[in-house]
């Protein structure tokens, strides 16, 4: 069966070109746009579901870009030729039209079902993240320091947002990532955690916590809770937590960013554990 092809901007390029802008037109279609070759390849190399697989017409391809086309293709994913103009704008790179570009099927768990690995995991909850870019960052950093997963909290940026996608490096394709609509969801994960027999804690980060992060014992199992960028945690977040630790700054900074008190959270337990 011959690749598909296109080289004008017909409905199916302005479909392509919609999920990049418009968050309905995604959780609508279920696909999103995978850009950059570090996310690309993690994606491939994950088994990652992928309804397509883009490719610069016109010209050779790298080595890497004719390998990723040829396993995507043998895993059933449509391979469609696509002029370099439209893969400039699709990849948003007008100077340098990338060489491969991914359609794929967005994938969530399901913390209702969802049972982590390990005897004591660590799990990083986003409390309405509005950046798609620090979301991706927290992602990134919670991939980085061997968290277990990442619960996405409330009304929040989208994981499969192009900004997201590309800030957490591939990461997104290897680890698990949830939505939840409130700490209760959260809560009854922990609880059914402990009833497995796995001891859990909750504990937020807040620049008022009444204990210093490095003096809090990180070395059980822990749902780590970051506050949104502007408001910080909410109260209902806050009165889930069983803790909640600060981290201390100096400088004539108020507070750290999101995904950096997240970053630093996630260091601090793993120093901790490094050292059991």
């Amino acid at each position: 069966m011959s690749d598909s092809v296109v080289m004008s901007r017909g409905a199916r390029f302005q479909q392509w070109q919609s999920y990049l802008v418009t968050r309905s037109k995604r959780s609508k279609a279920g696909v999103f746009l995978v850009q950059g070759v570090r996310p690309i390849t993690v994606a491939v190399e994950q088994d990652w579901p992928l309804e397509s697989v883009l490719y610069r017409s016109g010209g050779s391809l790298s080595a890497w870009a004719t390998a990723t086309v040829d396993t995507c293709r043998a895993a059933g994913a449509d391979a469609v030729a696509v002029a370099p103009e439209l893969m400039a704008e699709l990849g948003e790179r007008p100077d340098q039209p990338p060489e491969v570009l991914l359609v794929a099927h967005s994938r969530l768990e399901d913390l209702a079902r969802w049972t982590p690995d390990g005897d004591a995991p660590v799990v990083v909850a986003f409390d309405r993240p509005s950046s798609p870019g620090n979301l991706g960052t927290l992602i990134r950093s919670s991939d980085a320091f061997s968290a277990a997963g990442v619960l996405v909290s409330g009304h929040a940026a989208d994981p499969f947002d192009p900004a997201c996608v590309r800030a957490t490096t591939g990461s997104l394709f290897a680890m698990p990532v949830a939505s939840v609509q409130s700490p209760d969801e959260v809560l009854a994960f922990v609880r059914r955690l402990r009833d497995r027999g796995t001891p859990m804690t909750v504990v937020g980060t807040d620049e008022s916590g009444e204990v210093a992060i490095d003096e809090h014992d990180f070395t059980g199992g822990t749902v780590l809770v970051v506050g949104n960028e502007t408001r910080g945690m909410s109260a209902a977040w806050r009165d889930a937590c069983d803790v909640v630790v600060s981290i201390p700054i100096g400088g004539s900074a108020s507070s750290l960013g999101a995904p950096s008190a997240g970053a630093v959270g996630l260091y601090e337990i793993a120093r901790q554990r490094l050292r059991r």
